[in-house]
């Protein structure tokens, strides 16, 4: 076996249907007790789920959180924080919630719990990606890490059909980029194959019976193990294009995180044989091809496979080139122009992934 290094999060994690209610439990054990509550303005209503089961200690309430973690949001949040006397932070929703409540703690130095109620995986990473100026950048930090996580199934029964589609593969994104990591080691492999084998089987279920049970129950599962792929090792072609030009465009993250993924894979494929057998083993119909096996998913999945239907200009192309291939980072495969403009195209026209790149 080959040498590797490993580590194990830190984070505290409350898994199961109706944990909500043992969010109060979960302060105390932190010797924490006026919580600072967050949500975007459509989940307003978990809110009041949470004031009613954490009754008059709640110290404050911001309901703002946007999309991409804007810098202004964040200082408008922070003033409130400050002036609420609060000791702690509970986020509550996707990823835009969890990211705000980040952004707080690491400023704050205040205890963060994070109640997830997508598929993004975000609550259980150190990094926070802020856009400031449209410009998006991205830190880890270990301090950054929510320090409990709480993940309560029947948040997620009403989680629409499109936003569970979009961001159970913004979950799968993680674990395909974990498996060809260049600090990737044999616990986070397990991790990524049985999360991607999670969401991939009940994703599909979840578009026909939205209301299952058991399939909820077993892709929050899958998003918590490819969450944990994301904050154990480094990222590298997929989530550099997803988040600069999420970040640069104003594009919606989990849509494109899921329009880029198979095109990102197929660039690597050449490069990473072992991590693409992995991946095609745990992708249904995939006849040991991951490309294949994934833009199989897509199709059942029913979602949007091209960046023009997000807004995206074909003029823009050009410019996110330009970007994707600024700034120099790992990858298994070198950052070409040329390749990497004809990905971003097809990705933009909304074609399916070939391994010709």
């Amino acid at each position: 076996m080959d040498s590797f290094e490993y580590n194990s999060s830190p984070a505290r994690v409350v898994f199961g249907s109706g944990t909500i209610k043992k969010v109060p439990d979960e302060l105390a054990r932190a010797n924490v007790s006026k919580p600072f509550l967050l949500s975007t303005p459509q989940q307003v209503g978990h809110i009041d789920m949470l004031k009613n089961v954490l009754g008059d200690v709640v110290s404050g309430v911001f309901t703002e959180a946007t999309m991409h973690t804007p810098v202004e949001v964040t200082e408008k949040a922070l003033e409130q924080l400050k002036s609420s006397g609060a000791d702690s932070i509970v986020s509550i929703g996707g990823g835009s919630t969890v990211g705000l409540g980040k952004a707080l703690s690491i400023r704050s130095g205040l205890f963060h719990l994070t109640i997830p109620t997508t598929y993004a995986g975000s609550e259980v990473t150190p990094i926070l990606g802020e856009t400031d100026a449209g410009k998006k950048t991205t830190r880890s930090d270990l301090r950054i890490l929510p320090s409990t996580v709480v993940y309560d199934v029947d948040l997620t029964m009403t989680l629409p059909v499109s936003l569970t589609a979009t961001s159970g593969v913004n979950a799968i994104a993680h674990s395909v980029e974990a498996l060809y990591a260049r600090n990737t080691n044999p616990i986070i492999n397990l991790l990524a194959q049985e999360g991607v084998k999670a969401l991939a089987s009940s994703l599909p279920i979840l578009i026909s019976d939205p209301s299952s049970q058991a399939a909820r129950s077993s892709a929050l599962y899958g998003a918590w193990l490819c969450g944990t792929c994301l904050g154990s090792v480094g990222m590298s072609i997929h989530h550099k294009l997803c988040h600069t030009l999420g970040g640069s465009f104003n594009l919606p993250h989990s849509e494109t995180h899921t329009i880029f993924l198979p095109h990102a894979l197929s660039y690597n494929a050449p490069k990473v044989p072992v991590a693409m057998e992995a991946l095609a083993a745990a992708l249904p119909e995939s006849e040991g091809d991951a490309t294949r096996g994934l833009n199989i998913l897509l199709q059942k999945l029913k979602v949007e496979r091209g960046l023009k239907a997000l807004g995206m200009q074909e003029s823009d192309i050009d410019k996110a080139a330009d970007i994707a291939v600024s700034n120099p980072y790992w990858n298994p495969r070198p950052i070409e122009r040329g390749p990497i403009r004809e990905l971003i195209r097809r990705a933009w026209a909304g074609e399916e992934a070939r391994a010709d790149l």
